[in-house]
C-alpha cells in the first residue's frame, strides 16, 4: 500500500503555512493513479493557496512497482553509490529478485521507471546513453554532454532514443541510434557487471557509474 502523510508546509515566495499529503512510498501496483499522478508532475506539484507560488516537493520517495519487480528511491541530491536502509530491507525481507535503485532528482527518478517498465537493462542503457552522449558532443562541438534520458524505445523499429540538454540554454536535443548499441552494451554489463548486480541494497547507476564501468572494461580488454 501506498504511504502519506499530512504535514504543514510554508510557501518559499510569501511564508503562507498550508496543509499538504506528501506521499512517502507509492505501490504502482496497487495504487496505479498514483503512478498516473506522479509520472505527469501531479503528485508532486506545490501550489500556494495564498499567492499562488507553484514549484515541485523534493523530498524522499520510495517507488515500488510488485509486479515488474523494482523499486527507485528518490532521494534529492544523494551522492552515495550505494544505499541499505535497514528499515525498508525489513519490510520486503521476503521479496528476492527486486532490482533497487536510488536516484538523485524527479527526472532520473522518471527514466528509471520508463526503463524497467519497457522490459530493459538500466546499467545498459546507462553505458548506451554515455556512448550516444559522446556522439551528440562531438556533433555539437562541445566539450562534453552530461544531462539525458532515455525518452524512446522501439522493438518494433529496432530504435532507442535520448532526449539531452545541450548549451548554455539546456536545449533539448533528440538523439536516436540503432538497438545494436544497446545489445553491444548489454555484452558488456554481462561480461563484468555480475558483482554490481549482486549489491544489497539500493544502487545509484547513472554516468559516473558508467564512465568507471568502460575504465573497468576497456583495462580488462587490454589485459586479456
Amino acid at each position: 500500500m501506498s504511504n502519506v502523510i499530512s504535514k504543514d508546509v510554508s510557501c518559499p515566495k510569501c511564508n503562507h503555512k498550508s496543509g499538504a499529503h506528501l506521499y512517502i512510498s507509492i505501490n504502482a501496483t496497487n495504487d496505479p493513479q498514483f503512478r498516473e499522478d506522479l509520472l505527469s508532475g501531479g503528485l508532486l506539484k506545490f501550489q500556494c493557496p495564498s499567492c499562488g507560488y507553484e514549484a515541485q516537493y523534493m523530498y524522499p520517495l520510495l517507488y515500488n512497482d510488485m509486479k515488474r519487480r523494482f523499486m527507485v528511491y528518490l532521494i534529492p541530491q544523494i551522492d552515495r553509490f550505494q544505499l541499505e536502509d535497514r528499515s525498508l530491507e525489513d519490510d520486503y525481507r521476503n521479496l528476492k529478485g527486486i532490482k533497487k535503485r536510488i536516484t538523485p532528482d524527479f527526472n532520473s527518478m522518471k527514466e528509471k521507471i520508463f526503463i524497467f517498465e519497457s522490459g530493459l537493462d538500466d546499467m545498459a542503457v546507462e553505458l548506451t546513453k554515455y556512448a550516444i552522449s559522446e556522439m551528440v558532443a562531438k556533433k555539437q562541438n562541445l566539450g562534453r554532454v552530461s544531462e539525458g534520458y532515455l525518452t524512446m524505445y522501439s522493438r518494433e523499429t529496432n530504435t532507442i532514443g535520448f532526449t539531452y540538454f545541450i548549451g548554455e540554454n539546456n536545449e533539448p536535443f533528440v538523439q536516436s541510434a540503432r538497438l545494436e548499441i544497446y545489445r553491444k552494451s548489454m555484452k558488456i554489463v554481462n561480461a563484468i557487471c555480475s558483482n554490481d548486480k549482486k549489491l544489497s541494497g539500493f544502487i545509484k547507476i547513472d554516468r559516473e557509474w558508467a564512465e568507471n564501468t568502460l575504465f573497468r572494461y576497456k583495462r580488462v580488454k587490454n589485459e586479456a
